[in-house]
């Protein structure tokens, strides 16, 4: 992987990267989190009695279409054609926790970690969103890239 900072021109500028002459290939990168509640406010969450309805059906429609937007909301990245976008989550009633797992795919010339974070992260603020009347205290932690494959530096997968 290249240690060189591609968002900053020779002179230190910041920019957006020229991707023209990249090829294009099949890219997927798998993002995650999780936020952790009280008890009581996870109990409400996997009952479904929350009293906004259906959180993780919203929490899971909200980061699909985070997804679409990353370009509009991080200023450097560029606006992609995504080829599919899934938001899954994983209940942890011992921990009261949910943990997101976003995956982003496209077929272009420039990755789609950011897409894959952005629907993780906003789906897990959804969540918070919609339980906050019961849990102001609830944490979202963990937002990381679990993976990524695709284009000239091929896959990453940390190191276990």
């Amino acid at each position: 992987m290249s240690q060189e900072l591609t968002h900053f021109d020779a002179s230190g500028q910041a920019h957006m990267v020229d991707v023209a002459a990249k090829a294009e290939t099949h890219r997927r990168a798998v993002a995650c989190g999780r936020i952790n509640m009280q008890p009581a406010t996870f109990g409400k969450l996997a009952g479904g009695s929350a009293a906004k309805g259906d959180v993780l059906g919203v929490a899971r429609l909200a980061g699909i279409m985070a997804s679409k937007q990353t370009g509009s909301l991080i200023p450097l990245c560029h606006p992609i054609p995504l080829t599919r976008v899934s938001v899954d989550f994983e209940l942890n009633a011992s921990a009261s926790s949910v943990a997101c797992t976003a995956t982003a795919e496209t077929v272009g010339r420039t990755g789609v970690e950011m897409e894959a974070l952005t629907a993780a992260s906003v789906a897990l603020l959804t969540i918070y969103d919609m339980l906050k009347a019961v849990d102001r205290g609830m944490v979202i932690d963990g937002v990381r890239l679990l993976e990524k494959h695709g284009g000239k530096s091929g896959s990453w997968v940390p190191a276990t």
